[in-house]
């Protein structure tokens, strides 16, 4: 029993059930009062111009007042007449009630009445005017009848709201159920999303209403989380598999150093050469580590006003040592009235360093890598282009993937990680990267970067 109490169908069905009654009880006192106020309001229009026209000729007065009583069928008209020292001159009224202001408006005042040749005390909608000549009218109407209607809107009200509490009870388990259904059904998606099959979607409904919206917004969710469970496996996957052989070189190499070394020299070649293959090791593992740093946004406290060409500048001339090395001309084409970002200024700088490294890597000698900063719209555009042998249209967005390498990169050294370590950077800062064809068909990458919010 404390089970169904709990539950949310019984608390809504309970909930429901109690508003309705509780707008219907409202609904029933308005009916209630006006229904009794429109029947008193129309009584004392009655009274007042009786009264009034009992009065508008004082010779005439009895004779009215006899009219009034006479056109009764139910005895509930009463009046009287009454002289200057209260001698009753006509009507049905004994004696003038003493409590009943003579001002011609109506009051509800208690007297004796003679019914059926009987004297009771009763209660009486009563209006009194004095004449001119010292006698008073009194007209009056029996409240029973108003009475008997209260009581039966009151009784009818209430047999009315037996039905409107069953109906309300009726109508929320009903509702309940259907919403109990559809939480049974998400609930049970959410079981299995537990157990860890992270392919299982909610029910989305064709009503677009907030079950349907919240099911929308829990599924994108659970894509997003099953992308990143994916992307988390596959990261595993290639770091082991990364690791894998540079450790196996490194071991063989010392195995074969402490066995075959001839001299200290030779033994402490092999150890210099393990000592590289740690290095390409670690550079690996603080590239991952520094990719989710980023990826978890901890370096917001460092974002302020970046100047895209200074930053551009200084990265070109970092690698123009190398690029001259290898036979490559670096041209820089850098547009200086182009407005500041905000940003890590750090960060950026270490995106445009790894889109140049990466250009330069993969282009052959004599070739090109150009550099450029210019406008589009309202975006700030920082290119890096090369004329080596590009990436193809079906592999441009999985580049940008952790350890990832194309076929054609394969024979080159790295680990997969520069571009992923832009693409962190990029979402971090909220810029956009498009991969296309260079101009000699080589491949250009675009970083897109939109104007700060000036708020």
């Amino acid at each position: 029993m404390s089970r169904i109490t709990r539950s949310f169908a019984f608390r809504w069905a309970l909930g429901i059930a109690l508003w309705s009654t509780l707008l219907s009880l409202t609904l029933f006192a308005f009916v209630y009062w006006q229904t009794a106020a429109f029947m008193q309001d129309e009584l004392s229009q009655v009274l007042r111009h009786e009264v009034r026209y009992a009065a508008g000729d004082p010779s005439k007065a009895g004779a009215r007042i006899e009219t009034w009583v006479s056109e009764d069928l139910h005895s509930v008209h009463f009046a009287g007449l009454f002289s200057p020292d209260g001698r009753k001159l006509a009507g049905n009224l004994d004696a003038r009630p003493q409590a009943l202001p003579l001002d011609g408006e109506v009051h509800r005042i208690g007297t004796q009445v003679a019914i059926a040749g009987r004297r009771l005390h009763e209660d009486l909608w009563s209006a009194g005017i004095a004449l001119s000549d010292g006698s008073i009218v009194v007209v009056a109407h029996d409240t029973d009848e108003i009475d008997r209607a209260k009581a039966t809107v009151i009784r009818a009200l209430g047999l009315a709201l037996g039905p409107t509490l069953a109906f309300s009870i009726l109508g929320g388990v009903l509702l309940a159920g259907r919403a109990k259904r559809r939480l049974a059904s998400t609930e049970a998606a959410v079981a299995r999303v537990m157990h860890g099959d992270l392919r299982q979607r909610l029910p989305v409904g064709t009503a677009g209403d907030e079950f349907d919206r919240l099911a929308q917004n829990v599924n994108g969710m659970l894509d997003e989380i099953e992308r990143l469970m994916e992307e988390v496996r596959g990261v595993g996957d290639a770091v082991a598999h990364d690791l894998r052989t540079p450790l196996t070189r490194l071991r063989l190499r010392l195995e074969r150093g402490r066995e075959q070394a001839r001299d200290i020299g030779e033994l402490r070649e092999a150890v210099d050469q393990g000592l590289v293959w740690i290095d390409q090791t670690l550079e690996m593992v603080t590239a991952v580590l520094r990719i989710g740093e980023i990826e978890h946004g901890r370096r917001y406290a460092a974002f302020g006003p970046v100047d895209l060409g200074v930053v551009v500048s200084e990265a070109a001339e970092l690698f123009e040592p190398l690029a001259e090395e290898k036979g490559i001309v670096l041209a820089l084409d850098v547009d200086s009235t182009m407005p500041t970002i905000e940003g890590d200024r750090s960060l950026i700088f270490e995106a445009v360093s790894n889109l140049l490294d990466n250009a330069i890597k993969f282009t052959p000698v004599n070739g090109q890598v150009r550099v450029g900063l210019g406008r589009r719209e309202d975006l700030s555009v920082v290119s890096v282009e090369d004329s080596g042998p590009g990436i193809p249209v079906v592999e441009r967005e999985q580049v940008f993937r952790r350890f990832y390498r194309s076929e054609r990169a394969r024979q080159t050294q790295g680990n997969g990680l520069g571009l992923g370590l832009v693409a962190a950077i990029a979402k971090l800062h909220g810029f956009a990267l498009v991969v296309t064809e260079g101009a000699g068909g080589g491949c250009r990458i675009e970083v897109l970067c939109p104007a700060p919010d000036p708020r």
